[in-house]
């Protein structure tokens, strides 16, 4: 080995390569796509519509890539499991049943801890749905159906190590939870009964009545009242905004610091002027139902700092101020 140090330019040069060789790997997967894959998909569908579950299966590099692919399906509603090979051969054939559809990974299609399980599996009853590089391979002759993944080249000089098969694999799971997540109308409330922890659970499992401001620290004003007492509300709650509500706390609009300063820059008499005369009407609002990912889509979009919150009959029942969303970690 040499110790030669590379220059920088060499570096970049090389990772450009490797990236623009998986990208052509990615490319020759997508445009490969076809009855295969469809056929897959509709195996699938049936063995989760009969109760049954995915076994994802393989070895080595495929073999970590296979798990993730459990793992996503799994977390999209599709229900999934990792079989190491090895391993089954020794008692963990126990887990799947005659109901499941056993995912065989092998880019080659000659690996022989996996080909030495598959009998079993025919024995138990198991459909086999090979994804290979090699449909003539032994593992295409054996399954029951076949999903080619030929990509042109590894990103390995040496066109050995697993470099552009691995990303093309983990491309394919993707694809295939992403499509079994639509065909089966697995939706974001579902996605949240699936993952309870952490920021994601989080976003998709608190409402907005949950961490809203409300009370005094959701300032409010009615018509008439002057732009400097809605200024003086809006800093006793510590708050960026106030809302003009009626009588019956019907929001009509908001006021914020942006907008008076805006103001203040044209005419120093905005202090004494109604409230209304200067507020933005129709202001964006959420309602205090909706989950807090709704928030985070909101705010990205908008690029506001401030957002109102409704009932169902359109009265203000509190405000979001984006400062508080890292409390109570959704951001």
């Amino acid at each position: 080995m040499s110790s030669t140090r590379p220059d920088r330019q060499a570096i970049l040069q090389r990772a450009t390569e490797v990236i623009d060789i998986e990208i052509e790997g990615l490319k020759a997967l997508r445009d490969g796509l076809g009855d295969p894959y469809v056929e897959l998909v509709e195996r699938c569908l049936c063995t989760l519509r009969d109760g049954g579950k995915l076994v994802l299966c393989g070895v080595g590099k495929s073999g970590h890539i296979s798990k993730k692919i459990a793992a996503t399906l799994s977390s999209t509603g599709s229900q999934a499991v990792f079989l190491h090979p090895v391993e089954a051969m020794h008692g963990d054939l126990g887990m799947v049943s005659s109901h499941d559809l056993l995912l065989a990974v092998s880019y080659s299609g000659e690996t022989d801890e996996l080909l030495a399980m598959l009998p079993a599996m025919k024995r138990l009853g198991i459909s086999i749905a090979a994804i290979t590089g090699k449909a003539d391979s032994r593992l295409g002759e054996v399954a029951d159906l076949v999903v080619p993944m030929p990509v042109p080249r590894e990103a390995c000089p040496f066109n050995l190590a697993p470099t552009t098969t691995t990303t093309a694999l983990a491309a394919l799971g993707d694809a295939l939870a992403m499509t079994l997540l639509n065909c089966r109308r697995f939706g974001l409330n579902d996605y949240a009964k699936l993952h309870p922890a952490g920021a994601i659970g989080r976003s998709i499992t608190l409402i907005v009545k949950d961490f809203m401001r409300t009370g005094q620290h959701a300032p409010r004003v009615t018509p008439g009242t002057s732009v400097r007492d809605g200024l003086l509300a809006m800093t006793n709650a510590r708050s960026g905004a106030v809302a003009i509500v009626d009588a019956n706390d019907v929001l009509l609009g908001i006021f914020t610091d942006g907008d008076f300063r805006r103001q203040i820059t044209r005419d120093t008499a905005v202090l004494d002027a109604p409230i209304e005369s200067v507020m933005t009407p129709n202001p964006i609002t959420i309602n205090e139902n909706c989950l807090a990912v709704e928030i985070m889509k909101m705010l990205e979009k908008r690029k506001i700092d401030d957002i109102l919150v409704v009932d169902d009959n359109g009265r203000l029942t509190g405000l979001v101020d984006i400062q508080d969303l890292p409390k109570f970690k959704v951001m």
